[in-house]
């Protein structure tokens, strides 16, 4: 999901330089610019759900906190600042507040029928008109994201839309996924995060890398979620922010970011991603990008990050079996300990 934001603003969400570079462009040329932001944005939201989409359903053996998947990228009316929504209501054809950005390839909406630019009415009992929200945020978009995960995962989802301003119904059958969100954050930045509930990925990978070391990105993030990680944090009572590179915290916080290290091997390869995506990702990313001493403490030095990943994978790739359910699976349910040592493997 992806939020435009007024020029001077940037509280809530992020700003895109295009959005920003004609403030007082004419009619003709603000049309023209508005239809290539539109795109442009539509394609990257829809290469992130891809991603996100394919290691949720692959992992559904992994997750003990699953929903009703049905694989459509929504968006809102209200993530586009004043001066662009009716431009987007116009190319989008937004008929109610929450519409298809797009459909995920193989998905159970795509199987359904529904597409691109339909306006949705009602998803079984999650119903648009209803969703409460205050305008101009992302409230109804994650009422709907959030009531339709909660439908059952087996029953069949009665859907009611509205395309290119005929009603149309149709009948999709949800399967079962791993709970979890994946936005994109279009600030151009390389900032990536997981809360337990979503993954948050900056843009800027998305110009740099390739898919395979994207998805590393985010199974790395994803595997927070799945090992209740801010769960197990917030129970240690650890501090956030500049804090997190000091003190206890710092082996809290190392154990987390291994296990997750260790975990998204496993992630990558059951949905058919190469096992050592993270570690080309790092030696690509470790050396101009992952310095900072308040990043350093909280976090392990990249190079035995690498080495860590590549003996994981080579365990992996010996193993033909899926999905795989790797030992630290078995761990989220205990408090962290703190024992990162253990189990990062030092660069030589």
């Amino acid at each position: 999901m992806s939020r435009f934001l007024d020029c001077a603003t940037r509280a809530t969400g992020l700003l895109l330089a295009v959005a920003c570079a004609f403030p007082g462009a004419s009619g003709a040329l603000a049309r023209a610019d508005d239809t290539a932001l539109f795109e442009a944005v539509r394609a990257a939201d829809l290469r992130v759900a891809a991603i996100g989409w394919r290691l949720a359903t692959a992992n559904a053996a992994l997750c003990d906190r699953t929903e009703a998947g049905i694989g459509l990228q929504l968006h809102t009316l209200d993530q586009f600042d004043s001066g662009r929504r009716e431009a987007a209501r116009a190319y989008f054809g937004f008929a109610t507040p929450v519409a298809v950005e797009g459909v995920l390839v193989g998905g159970p909406a795509e199987r359904a029928g529904l597409r691109a630019d339909d306006s949705l009415v009602r998803i079984g009992s999650v119903r648009i008109a209803e969703l409460p929200g205050r305008p101009g945020t992302t409230d109804r978009l994650v009422a709907a994201q959030l009531g339709i995960g909660a439908l059952p995962p087996e029953a069949r989802i009665e859907v009611d839309a509205i395309r290119a301003g005929t009603p149309i119904h149709l009948t999709l059958q949800p399967m079962r996924v791993c709970k979890s969100r994946f936005e994109l954050d279009l600030d151009g930045g390389f900032d990536a995060s997981a809360d337990g509930a979503m993954v948050q990925i900056g843009s800027g990978f998305l110009d740099d890398y390739p898919d395979s070391q994207l998805a590393a990105v985010i199974a790395h993030e994803f595997a927070h979620n799945i090992l209740h990680h801010r769960d197990r944090l917030e129970a240690r009572g650890v501090d956030y922010g500049l804090l997190a590179g000091f003190g206890a915290n710092v082996k809290y916080f190392r154990q987390t970011e291994v296990q997750a290290d260790l975990l998204s091997v496993y992630l990558l390869a059951n949905a058919n991603y190469p096992a050592r995506a993270g570690v080309a990702f790092w030696e690509r990313f470790g050396p101009s990008k992952a310095g900072g001493i308040l990043r350093s403490r909280s976090h392990p030095a990249w190079r035995d990050r690498v080495a860590t990943l590549e003996a994981e994978a080579a365990k992996v790739e010996t193993l033909s079996s899926r999905p795989l359910v790797p030992a630290v699976i078995t761990e989220r349910g205990r408090p962290l300990d703190g024992d990162w040592q253990s189990i990062l493997i030092r660069h030589r």
